[in-house]
């Protein structure tokens, strides 16, 4: 059997979905499976049919109450990427499964409520994140919801959380009017036909009430970006006309796997809006296994020895075991390899 080659890990995505109780972690979750080819019928957490809610409580109150794994395929300018997947749970009484999920990730998103923007679970699963100093998307969802507010819940995250968000995105529509998201990179328009579930995407113009709207976000995206990016900068600088996507991604990348900014993503998960191109931003934005801090750890025949190890298979043996689950068949221990 071939072993895990270091370009195989360019394409290895280890994330979780985390967010404040009711915020739609779970549908997203559902439909990201969904999408990804994982599952071939998607589940709805308000009908007890949700894949990573399995337990018989969990389908009963319609709440996530132990952190469920899972890995599905996805495909980005024609290349697969593998996305290892953990739904953590959003109540306060389990955030320790929060805690101990973020402990092994790469990369996370968090969910916020469109309306409700920053909560105070949100508060402590951010805190969580910045403990292990995980990199992060944020996706701001049901932008259907009555009350919904982009921007209100867009200035939460920096007010609240203290973080620094680049909105990559903007909606198109709020509320009972939301049909879609502007690409604030392509500066392009992309509707979800919900007759198909949102499987097939429709790409069009910005609508014109939109176009300055959108010009305005872009250039704060491109403002806060180059930050990051000394080629980013002189193209801005020289003229902000002539900015690349491919050097606006480069310069997020950078920026969100050193922690530096948070890209913005939004969409309706019940309704089918903007799952697939937040999966698209997974890829582009969060690290790879290869592109994260060697792991420390003991020597477990000297427990005093600190011992360090890259994220290379070719490497001596490195894992955490990071959950155990106990029931009538036996013990089934979830392990985080990190080497070897």
């Amino acid at each position: 059997m071939s072993r895990t080659t270091t370009m195989d890990m360019s394409r290895i995505r280890n994330i979780g979905i985390c967010a404040h109780i009711d915020a739609g972690k779970t549908t997203v979750t559902e439909r990201i499976l969904y999408y990804t080819g994982k599952n071939y019928k998607m589940g709805e957490v308000h009908e007890g049919t949700a894949t990573m809610d399995f337990l018989q409580e969990e389908q009963e109150r319609g709440i996530t109450i132990q952190s469920a794994a899972t890995t599905c395929p996805w495909v980005v300018d024609g290349v697969e990427h593998r996305i290892n997947l953990i739904d953590t749970p959003g109540h306060v009484d389990f955030t320790i499964e929060v805690e101990r999920s973020l402990r092994v990730l790469d990369g996370a998103v968090a969910v916020f409520d469109g309306k409700e923007g920053v909560e105070a679970q949100s508060e402590t699963v951010w805190r969580q994140a910045d403990r292990y100093e995980v990199p992060r998307l944020c996706f701001i969802n049901k932008m259907d919801k009555l009350g919904a507010d982009f921007e209100y819940s867009f200035n939460s995250i920096r007010e609240r959380l203290g973080a620094n968000p680049v909105a990559v995105q903007y909606p198109i529509g709020q509320a009972d009017s939301f049909e879609g998201i502007i690409d604030l990179l392509l500066m392009r328009a992309f509707y979800f036909d919900p007759t198909e579930l949102g499987a097939r995407v429709e790409e069009r113009d910005i609508p014109e009430h939109l176009v300055e709207t959108a010009q305005l976000w872009r250039h704060e995206l491109i403002e806060k970006t180059a930050d990051f990016d000394d080629e980013l900068m002189e193209q801005y600088l020289e003229d902000e006309e002539g900015v690349t996507v491919e050097a606006l991604r480069r310069a997020l990348r950078r920026g969100t796997i050193e922690r530096r900014c948070q890209p913005v993503f939004c969409g309706s998960a019940l309704r089918y809006i903007g799952v697939q191109r937040l999966l698209d931003g997974v890829v582009h934005y969060l690290p790879s296994p290869s592109e994260v801090p060697e792991v420390r750890g003991v020597d477990p025949k000297d427990p005093k020895k600190q011992l360090t190890r890259p994220h290379d298979p070719e490497a001596p043996l490195a894992a955490l075991v990071f959950k155990v689950v106990s029931d009538s068949h036996g013990d089934l221990s979830y392990v985080r390899v990190y080497s070897g």
